[in-house]
Order: C-alpha cells, then sequence, then structure tokens
C-alpha cells in the first residue's frame, strides 16, 4: 500500500473527533504527516499516536513537502479561506463540510481545484455513506413501494445549544451544521436537482443569532415532494424518514425500517370510478380486498467513515469520487436561496 500523506488543520471536534479516528483505522491507506492547530497542545495527540509534525501557523504546514493531502476541519467560516491557500499550495484537498458559506466561493475552490494537471478537490460529505440513506435509496429502487411520490426527512431533538455554532459570524446555524448532509440527502431523492422550493427558519431554543429550526420541502426534477426538518427545538422526535409510495409505504423505527406494501405476486384488478349516486349503506372506496405484506429490514453495515476509503481509490487508482464537486455545489446554492428568507424569533 501506498498511504497517502495527510496534513489536518483543525484538531477540535472534527479533527480529533472523528477524523483522527477514522484515519487511525486505515494506516494503511493514510499517514498523518502533519497536524496544525493554533492551540498548540491540541497537536500532542497525533505527535504521540503518529509521529506527525506539529504546526501552529497553517502557512508552514502548507510548506510542508511531506504533505500530499489538506484535510480542512476548521471552523464553517474559515473554509474557503484555508482550502484556497492549500490549492494554490499545490496541495490535493478535502474539505469539511459546508463546502463554504457562498455560491461564489465554491464556484472559486472548483476552478482552483479541477484544472486538468492541478491539485484536486473532495468535499466531506460522509453522510452520502450513511446506511438508512444507501437502504432506503435501494428499497425505492426496488419498486416495491410502487412509484415513490413523497420523501420525508427529519433529524430533530431539543438542544439549548451555545457553542461557536450558534453564531452566524463563524458560520453557525443548522443550514451549514447538519443542512448540508439531508440537503444532499434530499436532492439525490429529487433525482439530482429541483423545480421548486420553499423554506422557513426559525430561532427556537439554541442560543446566538442563528436558525435552529429548519424547514425546506423540494419539488424534485423526477416530481416527487421532499420534505426535509432539521431542529433542535423538539421535544419528540419523529422518525428520521417517512416514505411514501403508490403501492406501500416505509417509516424508520430505530436501527430499521418498517415496510408495508401491496403483495406484488396479488395481480390488482383495474378500478374504473363510478359515476352514480351510492345508496343507502354503501361504504366508502372500493370493496376489493387489498393483501399487504409488512417487512423489517434492518439498518446495518458500513459507517460514514467509508468516505475516506473512496477518497483513497480516487487519489491512487483514478477511480470516480461519488460526491461530485457540482453536487457539492448546488447544496451550497440551496443554502444560499434558503437563508435570502427571514429568520424569524419564537422564544
Amino acid at each position: 500500500m501506498n498511504p497517502i500523506r495527510v496534513g489536518l488543520v483543525g484538531l477540535g471536534r472534527a479533527g480529533t473527533g472523528m477524523h483522527f479516528h477514522e484515519l487511525k483505522s486505515r494506516q494503511d491507506k493514510f499517514r498523518f504527516a502533519a497536524v496544525c492547530d493554533v492551540i498548540g497542545e491540541r497537536t500532542e495527540l497525533f505527535v504521540k499516536e503518529f509521529g506527525s509534525k506539529p504546526y501552529t501557523k497553517y502557512e508552514d504546514m502548507l510548506a510542508d513537502p511531506d504533505v500530499e493531502l489538506v484535510t480542512i476541519a476548521t471552523r464553517s467560516c474559515d473554509h474557503f479561506r484555508h482550502a484556497k491557500m492549500a490549492l494554490e499550495a499545490g496541495k490535493d484537498v478535502m474539505v469539511e463540510k459546508p463546502f463554504s458559506m457562498k455560491s461564489a466561493e465554491v464556484r472559486e475552490l472548483i476552478r482552483l481545484g479541477s484544472q486538468p494537471a492541478g491539485p484536486h478537490l473532495y468535499v466531506r460529505h460522509n453522510r452520502r455513506f450513511e446506511r438508512g440513506f444507501e437502504i432506503a435509496q435501494e428499497i425505492i429502487d426496488s419498486g416495491k413501494l410502487g412509484q415513490v411520490y413523497e420523501i420525508r426527512l427529519t433529524r430533530n431533538g431539543y438542544q439549548r445549544r451555545n457553542d461557536w455554532q450558534t453564531l452566524s459570524e463563524f458560520g453557525g446555524g443548522q443550514l451549514l451544521n447538519w443542512g448540508p448532509h439531508i440537503i444532499d440527502h434530499s436532492l439525490r431523492f429529487c433525482g439530482g436537482d429541483y423545480v421548486k422550493l420553499y423554506s422557513e427558519l426559525r430561532h427556537v431554543a439554541a442560543a446566538g443569532d442563528c436558525e435552529d429550526h429548519i424547514k425546506i420541502v423540494f419539488t424534485g426534477v423526477n416530481g416527487r415532494i421532499v420534505d426535509m426538518e432539521i431542529s433542535g427545538g423538539v421535544a419528540l422526535p419523529t422518525p428520521e424518514y417517512l416514505i411514501y409510495g403508490s403501492k406501500g409505504s416505509l417509516v424508520s423505527e430505530g436501527n430499521k425500517f418498517h415496510l408495508r406494501y401491496l403483495d406484488p405476486a396479488v395481480e390488482l384488478g383495474p378500478v374504473v370510478a363510478d359515476p352514480e349516486t351510492p345508496g343507502s349503506g354503501k361504504g366508502f372506496g372500493n370493496p376489493e380486498k387489498l393483501v399487504w405484506k409488512e417487512e423489517d429490514v434492518e439498518i446495518s453495515g458500513g459507517g460514514t467513515d467509508r468516505i475516506w476509503d473512496a477518497l483513497y481509490e480516487s487519489i491512487r487508482n483514478g477511480k470516480t469520487f461519488p460526491v461530485t464537486l457540482d453536487q457539492a455545489a448546488r447544496v451550497i446554492d440551496v443554502v444560499e436561496e434558503v437563508k435570502r428568507g427571514t429568520i424569524f424569533e419564537n422564544k
């Protein structure tokens, strides 16, 4: 194996809490050549565990010839600047979500990171590898539910959150926190893009000046309605997935999906509307007997950290990275469009 030599900038919640552990289990593919944080003692863990070179100045790490790939896990407001600096230094870049805070910044990074002979740019939409999302797509594609016409996606709970991600000056708010993940899922379920969008933002329970409750409803280019909600103000969380099809439905229940759908082995007869007035005692609807099947599908398998395996295959073996730059850019387009609306204060 030929490990990719990584320089990680930002050793906080994402860098130390996620990147550290995800790459520790992949040392045949990745090596922390260097790490950088303005708080110098944060580098000590990486020095002890991996022998990484410690830096407190980002420019110094970028000048290190041993660094091949820069992974950016700094605050959202710094992603554009740090990614641009790394690309201009000739380094490949993996940037945490959000890609950047503005669509114009995203397009500039894409220009720098997609030159034929230049460095390459990747966006860490790791939730694309979430098993629930993958299995939901498989079930939809199987046709069990018939023609899927609406999907509801939620990630909610109740938090009086007070960290930097509640402050707009740092790129806070749920639109740039959980938002990129679920917007990306929504766009995939929409067929890649949308023809209509409705959105509302609320500031409900968190500190700061940002939204902590989001509602976005897409009408996809495939005609499908995708209704997504992210909230830190819901005391009774709802299922993460509800999927409605012409022949069945799906609901998530903990670590499984519960499906109810018409038995495909039983042929349905034609249904013709009757214009006559029903007689006394007549019921509503068709008296035919529908034969239903019920099924539970466990949500198990690989984790979201598999994005690193895809990254390795792209850099070392030239395979197509599954999250394209255009797809990641479209997510930020949605964020920007939604942010043009007003944040309503509910507290």
